[in-house]
């Protein structure tokens, strides 16, 4: 009894071996093919479950069937017009054949390998046959907007401020974003061989050499300092124009004030003349009195000394007062 019941429990044990040997799960993440000594037996399996294979003849390779990352290496290129940068790129990829990958790279350390060599030089031949701006830009938002600005400008010193600032910008024909999808349909093309698509590729960062960094900053420089003059040059035009019509609106003012000044002046001359005219009218030798006493009082001090007749007329009002 004790041989029989050992006998079982090896047999069992020998059978679940087997059954593990024989039974094999996928995820939803995976996908695999199976290998017998070496070489792929019937087609890849790729929706997830439980499947079967010959014990220790066969074997599973597994591979991932999610969404892959890429980040290559910052490669300087030069662009087409004469322009080195540092271009960092990524992109997302996916193993579509499992059974092509297999033969061909076998593993994601061989894909990587190959991803690195196309998606450079392809980035490389791309960004090298177009110029900077366009790997830089996506769009000429800016020159429709500055155009915007010249038809809606009220004044032609504002047009010619606008294109003062705006002389060194370029407009684009392709752009980054359109770059970077010429980028991936052409590895796209060349990676299908090996069981992987390509499903985007990304400028991720676009900078200058550090060789070539510094004479661009000091170009920018020089171009803010040259677009400020002008803006400043402006402003002095400007101020000129506002003070001279300030100037001549002030002059205008005053002119107009004088004019007021003297009529009103005259008007109360003329008054005033009317007024001594009417008063000579009405009471002449009250007047006569008035303006013989007001010749005293001019004449007449403690250090004059007057040598005159006793019958001038000018002491006629001494010789009436008794």
């Amino acid at each position: 009894m004790k041989k029989i019941g050992l006998g079982v429990v090896v047999l069992i044990f020998a059978g679940l071996i087997i059954l593990a040997q024989s039974v094999f799960i996928l995820t939803e993440g995976q996908q695999a093919v199976i290998t017998e000594f070496g070489k792929p037996i019937g087609e890849a399996l790729t929706d997830a479950g439980v499947y079967f294979k010959t014990p220790f003849i066969q074997k599973v390779r597994r591979v991932d069937k999610r969404i892959l990352n890429w980040d290559g290496f910052p490669n300087q290129i030069p662009t087409k017009d004469k322009k080195f940068i540092s271009v960092d790129t990524t992109a997302r990829w996916q193993i579509v054949d499992t059974l092509k990958f297999i033969q061909s790279v076998q593993n994601e350390r061989g894909a990587k390998a190959r991803l690195d060599s196309i998606l450079d030089a392809n980035t490389r031949d791309i960004i090298s046959g177009h110029n900077l701006v366009e790997a830089v830009r996506d769009t000429d938002r800016i020159l429709k907007r500055i155009a915007d600005i010249k038809e809606n400008a009220s004044k032609q010193v504002d047009v010619d401020l606008v294109e003062e600032v705006t002389t060194d910008v370029e407009a684009i024909s392709v752009g980054r974003e359109k770059l970077s999808n010429m980028i991936a349909e052409k590895s796209d093309k060349e990676l299908r061989e090996f069981g992987i698509a390509i499903i985007d590729v990304q400028l991720r960062r676009i900078s200058y050499e550090k060789s070539v960094e510094r004479k661009v900053y000091e170009r920018m420089i020089a171009e803010r300092k040259r677009i400020a003059e002008k803006i400043r040059s402006i402003g002095k035009g400007k101020k000129a124009q506002i003070e001279g019509r300030l100037s001549k609106d002030l002059q205008e003012i005053e002119s107009e004030a004088y004019q007021k000044a003297q009529v009103l002046k005259g008007q109360a001359e003329a008054e005033s003349i009317r007024i001594y005219a009417d008063s000579l009218k009405s009471a002449p030798e009250f007047y006569e009195f008035e303006r013989t006493l007001e010749a005293y009082k001019k004449t007449i001090g403690e250090k004059n000394r007057f040598i005159l007749s006793s019958d001038s007329e000018f002491f006629k009002l001494f010789k009436e007062i008794k």
